[in-house]
This record gives structure tokens, C-alpha cells and sequence, in this order.
């Protein structure tokens, strides 16, 4: 009877548990779009910039995904097809087709797509495509990344964005090339800003279609007439963003850059920033400043995520220009100093004396005019913006956040889409593969089940 009785009590407790589970499923399956992204890094949520786009569109996007069946790369489609079905949560007017180009060729053809595989956005007659292999990018030790979210939101910005703004990137002085400033020309692109060079030695003027200067590293100072066209530029809408960096000339050959800086009420200090507490992470000449209270660095702080300067200077604001308010952007701690010699700098003997800048050192500043409107950004480091660094931490969201303050777009003050993490892929052969199948569909499934008919079994006859 007592045998019964048990048996009887692990028959209902185990219906019980399998009730409670599948009616935990059902409801978990109710929940529109309900998640949780137990990875570290977040790797699966969608950024705030790509978010605020979806909730914001008023036009209907078709997406449309060609793929190639004949190329044995299903993971990467799976990828693709999850990343677009995170958008469709966030969005109703988002749809997305699939199309595979070897059985449906008509259609591949009428949109002329990569035989990679191609992602294709569109709003009535406006095209945006992506190549699969832009989306990409593999690594030394086998493993990829994937950087669809950027991509992906990219592209409808692109698309549904009407506004454009012209931005003259200073030449002349050696200043960053083109070449080492890709991925930062790229994401200022696809803001839908239109970036030309601008060398005034050439043009002899700042074109009238010029909705901000930026003057990135440059080496040598301003000849007079370039000054003077800058200035007169700025009297009138003009705005300008300076982002600054080591020279070993630049406490005497810099006259009409300080010039510049002064008119806004910031001295260069001619001194480069120092942090003497070396990590075995970064060197002393690499600073990572606290952010200073602003609408350029007010979600990088929430969000944790820090700006990263090499070979900075140190800048200063003064009380002359008073019809400019100067708000501290970044900073050092106060253990840092400037280094004003730069000979013992070059020499990497540098320590701190008497006539060096005592820390803590202000590395950047935004400035606007009487009426509160933005009118320049001002930074003692240029680094951040180089293809080497500006992936790191929030080195890209603060560069496009400044430039976006400074173009009154609020919504460009964002934190973007993030790069993913690498992804290890797996190479093995088919026997490798039919062993893992067999070894995790049928042999432990049926292991399992002997043992648990013993165990029956012989609770049975006992």
C-alpha cells in the first residue's frame, strides 16, 4: 500500500512539474518581445541610438536578404536573420523577406546583388545595400566579428534622414591623412554628414556651404591668411572643432592656432598631459580623463564608458571672451601633471618639477556663444579619432557626440551601435560531425533512458 501510495505521489508531483513548465513556457511566449541578455557585454541587446531610430520611423522599410545556398555558410545567414528579427520587435514598420539567389535568380538580378549575399534596404524608390562580407571581418586567429547593428541602423538613418551637413576637414599643416581616419570619415558619413578636404592654400577660401571646420592633429601652425580667413569665418555662423596633439614645436610655433583658441577664452598650455600611476595596460602618456558635466558626456559616463587620449595636451580657460560660456568636457586626475619640457619627454625622462603644470589637467572644452548656441569644441587629444583607437571604449561616440552638439542634433548624441565580440568558428570535418550527432542526439538521450529504467526497475522489485 505504501509502495502505491509513493508511487502514486511521484506520479503526480512529476505531471505537476511538467504542467508548471509548459505553462511557464506559454506564458513566457506571450510577452512580446521579453528577453533577458545574460552576456557580459550586452552582445544581444540593441544600442540606444538603434532603438531611438525604430520607435522614431514613420515610413516603412522592407528588408530583403539574398543569400546563397551554395556556399555553406548557414551560420552566417542564421546571424543575419536574428539580427533583423531584434529590429522587427522594435518595430512594425519593419518586414524582411528572404530570397535564396540560386533558386530565385529573377529576383537577385533585379536588384543587382553581390553572389556573396546581400542585404538590401529600401523605402518606396530609395535603395541602401549591404554586401555579406561587409558585415564581417575575420581575425588573425580564425575567429570574426560581426558588426550588422552598426550596419544595419546605418543604413536606415540613411535612408530616412532628409538633413545633410557639410563638413570641411582642414588639410595643409599635417594634419591626419585620409588613410588613418577611415572608420571615423565612415561613421561620420553615414550621419549623413558630407565630409570634403579643405586646403586654403588651394581655395583661398571657407566655402559658403561649410557648416563646421575641423582642424585634426595638425603638425604645423596657421600661415596669417589662414588665420584671418578662420576668423572672419567664425564672426559670422561658423563653427569650428580643434582636436589637438603632441608637437615638439608647438610652444613656440603655434601662434596662430593659440590665436584661434583664444578668441573663445582657452589657452594652450603647451604642456603634455602625464599620468605617473603606469598600469600594464596603458603608458603614462595615455590618459583616461574623467568626463566633466555636459550633454556631449552625459550617457558615455551612465553608460560607463571612458575616452581614451594619447600624447594629449593640456588646455586652460581664462576669463577674456565673455560672450562664450567654456564647459569642461574632460579632465585629468589630479595626480597627472603637464610635462612642459618637451625635450626630456623625448628622451622618456620625464618627472615632474616646479616648472611643470600641476594636474589636475583640463583636456577639453565646448564652448557656446551668448545665445547658447554651440560654437566649438576645443580638446587638448586627437588620437581617438585614428582608425587604431577609435573603436575603443567610447572613443567614437564621444568624437561624433561633440560633432553632433556642435550641429545642434540631439540625436546624434547617442550611444551607437558596438562592434561584437569575436566569434570563434569551428572547423570540423563530417565524421567529426556525425560523431558529435550521434553522440549528443542518440547515444546520451538513450543512456539516459537505460539508467532510468533501472532505477525504476529495481525500485520496483525491491
Amino acid at each position: 500500500m505504501n509502495k502505491w501510495i509513493r508511487g502514486t505521489n511521484a506520479t503526480v508531483l512529476s505531471i505537476a512539474a511538467i504542467g508548471i513548465f509548459i505553462i511557464l513556457t506559454i506564458f513566457l511566449h506571450s510577452l512580446k518581445g521579453f528577453q533577458v541578455d545574460l552576456t557580459k557585454n550586452k552582445n544581444f541587446t540593441l544600442s540606444e541610438q538603434t532603438t531611438s531610430t525604430l520607435k522614431s520611423l514613420d515610413q516603412n522599410i522592407h528588408v530583403i536578404s539574398f543569400t546563397n545556398s551554395g556556399d555553406g555558410n548557414d551560420f552566417i545567414t542564421r546571424q543575419v536573420s536574428d539580427m533583423i528579427q531584434e529590429y522587427k520587435k522594435q518595430s512594425s514598420k519593419i518586414t524582411y523577406d528572404e530570397y535564396d539567389m540560386l533558386k530565385q535568380p529573377s529576383m537577385a538580378k533585379q536588384y543587382g546583388v553581390d553572389q556573396g549575399g546581400t542585404i538590401v534596404f529600401e523605402i518606396g524608390d530609395k535603395k541602401q545595400s549591404i554586401n555579406y562580407y561587409e558585415l564581417f571581418t575575420g581575425q588573425q586567429d580564425g575567429s570574426y566579428t560581426f558588426s550588422g547593428e552598426e550596419k544595419f541602423t546605418q543604413a536606415i538613418k540613411s535612408l530616412t534622414s532628409t538633413e545633410k551637413h557639410t563638413v570641411y576637414m582642414l588639410s595643409g599643416h599635417n594634419e591626419y591623412p585620409a588613410n588613418a581616419l577611415g572608420a571615423f570619415r565612415s561613421a561620420l558619413t553615414a550621419a549623413n554628414y558630407n565630409i570634403k578636404d579643405l586646403n586654403l592654400y588651394v581655395e583661398g577660401k571657407i566655402p559658403d556651404d561649410a557648416n563646421m571646420l575641423m582642424i585634426l592633429g595638425p603638425e604645423n601652425d596657421l600661415s596669417d591668411k589662414e588665420a584671418t580667413l578662420i576668423q572672419d569665418y567664425l564672426k559670422g555662423k561658423g563653427k569650428i572643432y580643434i582636436a589637438l596633439g603632441f608637437n615638439k614645436d608647438m610652444a613656440t610655433k603655434w601662434k596662430n592656432l593659440d590665436a584661434i583658441m583664444q578668441t573663445f577664452g582657452i589657452q594652450d598650455q603647451h604642456a603634455v598631459a602625464i599620468e605617473p600611476k603606469q598600469t600594464s595596460l596603458y603608458d603614462p602618456l595615455t590618459i583616461i580623463p574623467d568626463y566633466g558635466s555636459h550633454d556631449i558626456t552625459s550617457k558615455l559616463s551612465s553608460n560607463n564608458l571612458v575616452t581614451m587620449l594619447r600624447l594629449a595636451v593640456s588646455l586652460n580657460a581664462d576669463d577674456s571672451a565673455a560672450d562664450y560660456t567654456k564647459s569642461l568636457l574632460l579632465k585629468s586626475t589630479d595626480k597627472a601633471y603637464g610635462e612642459t619640457d618637451i625635450n626630456l619627454l623625448a628622451q622618456s625622462k620625464t618627472k615632474q618639477d616646479a616648472a611643470d603644470v600641476k594636474g589636475p589637467l583640463n583636456l577639453g572644452y565646448a564652448i557656446a556663444d551668448k545665445d547658447n548656441k554651440p560654437k566649438a569644441v576645443i580638446l587638448g587629444g586627437s588620437t581617438f579619432v585614428l582608425d587604431q583607437d577609435i573603436q575603443t571604449q567610447g572613443n567614437k561616440d564621444f568624437a561624433l557626440n561633440s560633432i553632433g552638439w556642435l550641429q545642434e542634433q540631439k540625436d546624434q548624441i547617442t550611444i551607437r551601435p558596438r562592434q561584437g565580440d569575436a566569434y570563434q568558428q569551428a572547423m570540423i570535418t563530417p565524421s567529426q560531425a556525425n560523431t558529435i550527432f550521434l553522440t549528443t542526439i542518440v547515444f546520451l538521450p538513450l543512456l539516459f533512458l537505460v539508467i532510468g529504467g533501472l532505477i525504476w526497475w529495481r525500485r520496483r522489485r525491491g
